[in-house]
């Protein structure tokens, strides 16, 4: 890999500078997730199908209204969403206990065989990212991509991260 291409010192608020790590941002997340999307596509699926699976993986038992909450999408948007992935047996829906009206989702084995699959790609690379660029890079990345949330999105991320996931243990075991 090339050395990376670093802002001029000193001189980080240009509209120059601005734009090149919005370029950054948008060839980062299409090269990133290129290997998810070919997998997606052969499967008639999507980023939006993807997202549902990823978040539902890291919180099983997700209601349907959290769901919403998180995608920041409508109702409507997220039913054709989650209608495909039900349809295609990844996620399987049931009642609230608690709350009969609820709807609680989950992945069936397929669809947590598809995003182990996806994220196995993802994981490589945010690895091979991290291994390349150190711990204070892999700080300062937590840092900028929390300061560009709004204060209720980051409200929300530190709500999300705070609780218990299955799925984040793998790395706490190497810890």
């Amino acid at each position: 890999m090339p050395d990376p291409i670093k802002p001029p010192a000193a001189q980080y608020l240009r509209d120059d500078v601005i734009r090149g790590g919005m370029d950054l941002l948008l060839f980062a997340h299409k090269s990133h997730l290129r290997h998810s999307d070919a997998e997606l596509a052969a499967l008639g699926l999507g980023r939006a199908h993807h997202r549902c699976l990823y978040f539902i993986a890291r919180q099983p038992n997700l209601s349907v209204g959290d769901l919403i909450t998180l995608l920041g999408v409508t109702k409507q948007s997220l039913g054709r969403v989650l209608g495909g992935l039900v349809e295609r047996e990844l996620v399987q829906q049931r009642q609230g206990e608690a709350d009969r009206r609820q709807r609680l989702l989950s992945l069936t084995p397929a669809g947590t065989a598809l995003e182990q699959r996806l994220f196995a790609g993802l994981h490589s690379n945010m690895s091979r990212a991290y291994a390349a660029s150190g711990e204070d890079a892999v700080a300062g990345y937590w840092t900028i991509m929390q300061n560009l949330m709004s204060d209720d999105v980051q409200r929300q991320f530190a709500a999300f991260h705070a609780a218990p996931h299955p799925l984040s243990m793998r790395g706490a075991e190497a810890a």
